[in-house]
This record gives structure tokens, sequence and C-alpha cells, in this order.
């Protein structure tokens, strides 16, 4: 993209919404039709995607929402429940949402040549798809947090809380599992993977660990040296503030490291539906994948970590990723009991210390 977020020829809005912040990007050319997105991703990651879209379908008008997930969520199934057409297309961090969204009948079908290149872990009944491949990370500061202190695991950074309890109490940073969707989502797969998980949550008791229910509150706070070390941080949006100068350091932790794929389906009672599926089908072409690995989110199926990030040997890394996959599995992460029983053991460890 050659201009700024607000330089830039066409005209970008900014107004409040009901569930978040609405951007509008009139058409190109002479507007034939609309398209309205209800999302949860910051403004700054997709509008090189919609701006390149627009560059194919120049006659389309935008209408791009960002939400707090389980805003998105709650706004979406209400939605489906009365029949309300709010959105043409549906993307989020928290693909629980977009899986259970999809098992109550809120989604589409599509099949399309781009469909059917999506792998097999980011894809489910030809409804919802995976569009990114975005790792939960360890983000440091690279000016406070000496190189002996970087932690490179679960395990190396229960070590840290524990053998530097007086440098970092109250300097560690991670989701609030019970505002943040995407934090409850690594919680729980985190909780399912290791059983160091315990451990850090009571280490993360003991700290005083900050709870944020954003990534770019997270790393503010990691920039300004509020805090010094975040975990569970969205990678791609790390990654893009690296980029930019930040004074931050990326691992990919060695003993696994967590895969999300921003989810994203048709509304079942979506206005305009065929605007929606072409957007969806630019999200998984060459062409939109290539758009969101330069500029957007960074990391891509089936490629090394980029340039800056502390990872294994890239020909160790595949085995490290650990995708979250869409489909019945997700379906856990929202069933009640298990929620309230994790969201009781995270608030224990906190109220304990």
């Amino acid at each position: 993209m050659k201009c700024g977020f607000l330089a830039c020829l066409f005209t970008l809005l900014s107004v409040p919404a009901l569930a978040g912040t609405s951007y509008e990007f009139k058409a190109m050319d002479s507007e034939t039709g609309h398209l309205r997105i209800e999302a949860s991703g910051d403004i700054e990651a997709i509008e090189p995607l919609i701006r390149d879209f627009q560059a194919l379908e120049p006659t389309l008008s935008i209408t791009y929402v960002d939400s707090l997930t389980n805003d998105l969520y709650g706004m979406m199934e209400d939605a489906c429940a009365k029949g309300a057409a709010v959105a043409d297309l549906v993307f989020s961090s928290s693909v629980d949402h977009m899986v259970k969204l999809a098992n109550d009948g809120c989604a589409q079908p599509h099949i399309s040549p781009e469909t059917a290149r999506t792998p097999p872990f980011a894809s489910w009944h030809d409804e919802v798809f995976g569009f990114t491949f975005e790792p939960a990370v360890i983000v440091y500061n690279r000016n406070l947090v000496p190189p002996s202190d970087i932690p490179r695991s679960r395990d190396q950074l229960v070590d840290l809380l524990r053998n530097k309890a007086d440098t970092y109490n109250n300097r560690i940073g991670t989701y609030d599992i019970a505002r943040s969707g995407i934090g409850y989502l690594f919680g729980f797969f985190d909780a399912q993977q290791s059983s160091a998980f315990g451990r850090m949550m009571e280490g993360f008791g003991r700290a005083n660990a900050r709870l944020y229910c954003c990534t770019g509150e997270l790393l503010r706070d990691i920039e300004s040296g509020k805090i010094l070390i975040g975990y569970n941080l969205l990678g791609s949006y790390a990654y893009g503030r690296y980029k930019a100068g930040a004074p931050i350091g990326i691992v990919l932790p060695r003993d696994y490291t967590l895969v999300l794929s921003r989810a994203a389906f048709v509304p079942v009672h979506a206005a305009n539906p065929q605007a929606g599926k072409k957007f969806l089908d630019y999200l998984l072409s060459l062409r939109g994948q290539q758009i969101a690995a330069e500029k957007c989110f960074f990391f891509a199926y089936g490629q090394a970590a980029p340039d800056g990030v502390d990872a294994a040997e890239p020909e160790l890394q595949s085995g490290i990723y650990r995708p979250i996959p869409l489909g019945p599995a997700l379906l856990a992460v929202t069933d009640r009991h298990k929620k309230a029983r994790l969201l009781k053991e995270w608030k224990q460890s906190f109220q304990a210390q």
C-alpha cells in the first residue's frame, strides 16, 4: 500500500458503531454494490486486503466493522436467531465462536476452487474457512529484558517468574481469559497441550500478572516498559509492531506454538451473499494470501518464521506448530461446564496469592 492510513486517496471514515468501530471504504468507480463485513481484526491489519480487493472489484463499496470477539459473537448469535441481515461476511480470531455459530445454522455453505485449496485443518463443512496462519507468541521489551532472561518455553517462563520474582512482579502481561475470547481459546488449548499450564497460572498469580482484553493494549505496555513480557500474544500483531520499529522481541515457544487460523463465513441471512463469497474467495486466493503474508499477518502456512523472530531452526519449526483445527473439537471450547471450570481455576490462581 503506497499511502498512509489517513492520507489515502480514497476516503476512509471512522464512526462509532453499536458493536464496534465502523470504517467506510468508498467504491473506486461508480458504486454498483455494497459489502458489509462484521469482524474482529485491527483495521491496520485488514486495510491492505480491503484495498487490494477493491482494485479487483472497483465498483464495490465496503463497510468494515471491528468489534471485540465476545461482542461480535453475541451480536451474530442474536442476529442469527432473529433472521437479521447484519453482515455479508464475518471473520474472527475466536474460531470457537465461529464454529459454534456455524453449528447453530448461522453460516451458509460455499464451494469454489479457492475453498478447495484450504488446508484440512482450516475448513469445516464447506462453511467456515481459515485464512491466516497466526502463532501465539511470547513478546518482550528488547531494551529492558536481558538475553539471559528471554523465555523460550513455558517451563522457562515459569522458572523466570519464580527465580526473579522481584524483577517481574506486576510486569508480566497476558489476556484475561474471562474477558477475551482469543485469550480463553488459547488458554483452553494450553490446558489441553501442556501440564505446565496449571503452573503457569499459579506463576502469573504470584507475579501479579496484568490482565488485558486485547493484543494492542498488551503490545503498547510492553513497548513502553510498563510490562516486560507478554504471553500468548497474536504473532501477526506483534510482528507488525516489530516491523514498525517497536523495541520488542518475539519468541515462538520451543515446547510448542499454538497456531490460529482466523476464520470466516458468509452468514445464512446475508443481504449480499455473493459479495461476501467474492471477498472470502479473495482471502483464500494466492493473491490474497500473498498480500496477507507481506502486509498484514506476516506468518504463512508452510513457510519459515519471518526474519527477526526468535524461533527454532526452520527445519524444526513445523514440528513445533500446533494448529487449532476448525471442527467439532472447538465445540468443547464453548461448553459452559468446561468453561466455568477453567475460569474458576483461572480466578483462583490469582485470588490465592
